[in-house]
């Protein structure tokens, strides 16, 4: 989807048959899981898979058009790196030494329906990417200063929880994360 793009969900003409259209997002939700540069398009076109209109179909399109450009892009999860966990049984790294490190991105007022903000954000241990999201947030803010504040209390969240999962394997991550 173009950058500034603001799709409404009355705009254009209904599709006859929404069937084709519905298997097509079905599909690309799927690929998210290794494709998240397309989480936010395909995000926002199956919010109107109840009544698809016929510029939404034309941006599915899009997105599959940049998928056959762009196939090498996406995550890969190469074969020959041990899993973290077991990692400090094999060897002798302490849980200091791999980095927890945290992106985020809020993008204020992004839904034209809704106007509800979107943020992104992903969670990497050492090198991994081990969580990632781009979720609508749930209630209308009324500021951007708002809009930061959630999103950093969605992300903190998230971080506790992955914190507080190594420590229920044993591993004890004593360093701030970045």
């Amino acid at each position: 989807m173009e950058t500034n793009l603001k799709l409404s969900k009355d705009k254009g003409n209904l599709l006859p048959d929404p069937t084709n259209f519905r298997s097509l997002i079905d599909k690309l939700i799927y690929l998210t899981s290794t494709r998240p540069d397309i989480s936010y398009a395909v995000n926002h076109l199956s919010e109107i898979l109840f009544s698809p209109w016929v510029p939404h179909l034309h941006d599915a399109h899009r997105i599959l058009q940049h998928l056959k450009t762009t196939p090498g892009q996406g995550l890969y999860f190469p074969s020959n790196t041990t899993p973290a966990v077991s990692a400090y049984a094999e060897t002798s790294l302490s849980p200091s030494t791999i980095q927890i490190s945290f992106f985020l991105d809020v993008d204020s007022r992004t839904c034209r329906d809704t106007r509800r903000s979107i943020f992104d954000y992903c969670l990497f241990f050492g090198s991994s990417l081990v969580s990632w999201k781009s979720k609508k947030q749930q209630t209308v803010s009324h500021s951007s200063t708002e809009v930061e504040y959630r999103a950093m209390g969605n992300a903190t969240s998230e971080l506790t929880w992955i914190l507080t999962l190594l420590k229920d394997f044993g591993i004890n991550h004593s360093t701030p994360a970045l």
